[in-house]
């Protein structure tokens, strides 16, 4: 054998397990989500879980597609899910912006989303106009921006994540702050100072999907969440983290 035969056989070594390693890598849907307890959060020994995290859990096996969880900001979750292929972000809200922009998986919650305070503060509304003139913090990209703006909140502080927004409340570096109801009560209950002040919106939450994500997918995806909703398990998944489910 030659030498330049041997070389090709080494490089067909080499390449040929790397190319099979990305291939399956290419098989596998990345689903991103960001830390919003008790939807997901990471644990102390670094495990996922959360209302959202299970529920997918759930739909994946069902499914039976190979997939891998990430949590990350916000941002860069619905950015890659819009942008990357085989690439899904949840619970992403299902806005009339977004909905032509992803393949949608729907419904894993739904969401009531109210105005906070830090509790004890003498800042004070009873509507959404007295509200709008103090200053109202949220993170990038959440729907909550856009829906904000629309709305006719001039007066926004834009923070990296939701965690960072919810201690500048703490802390009294922003007046008010958006969130879902289910938050605001395992905020409550856990002693963070947090205050009701007036609710904000409602809207549906999923799974959201690059436009390139295979019908197929979708489809078996849609089943499997259908299903779950069918028979009680995405009810029985909620009461495990002290949520009532609305479909």
């Amino acid at each position: 054998m030659t030498s330049a035969a041997l070389v090709v056989l080494a490089l067909a070594a080499t390449i040929g397990p790397w190319s099979c390693l990305q291939a399956h890598a290419a098989d596998r849907l990345q689903l991103k989500t960001e830390p919003y307890a008790p939807f997901s959060y990471r644990d102390q020994n670094g495990r996922y879980g959360g209302a959202g995290i299970d529920q997918i859990d759930v739909i994946m096996r069902q499914a039976q597609i190979p997939y891998d969880v990430e949590m990350i900001p916000w941002a860069r979750a619905i950015a890659l899910a819009e942008t990357e292929p085989m690439t899904c972000a949840f619970s992403a809200a299902q806005t009339a912006d977004r909905k032509p922009r992803f393949k949608w998986v729907m419904t894993i919650s739904v969401n009531h989303t109210i105005l906070v305070k830090r509790a004890g503060s003498s800042i004070h509304a009873t509507t959404l106009d007295e509200a709008k003139s103090f200053l109202i913090g949220t993170h990038r990209l959440d729907f909550t921006e856009d829906l904000l703006k629309s709305m006719g909140f001039a007066n926004l502080d834009l923070s990296a994540d939701f965690d960072t927004s919810l201690r500048k409340l703490v802390r009294g570096r922003i007046d008010m702050m958006p969130m879902s109801e289910g938050v605001y009560q395992r905020l409550k209950n856990n002693g963070t100072d947090v205050e009701r002040v007036v609710p904000l919106s409602e809207e549906k939450l999923g799974i959201a999907c690059q436009k390139t994500v295979p019908d197929a997918l979708i489809a078996k995806m849609q089943s499997a969440l259908d299903s779950m909703i069918r028979d009680g398990r995405q009810d029985t998944i909620y009461r495990r983290y002290g949520l009532k489910a609305e479909h």
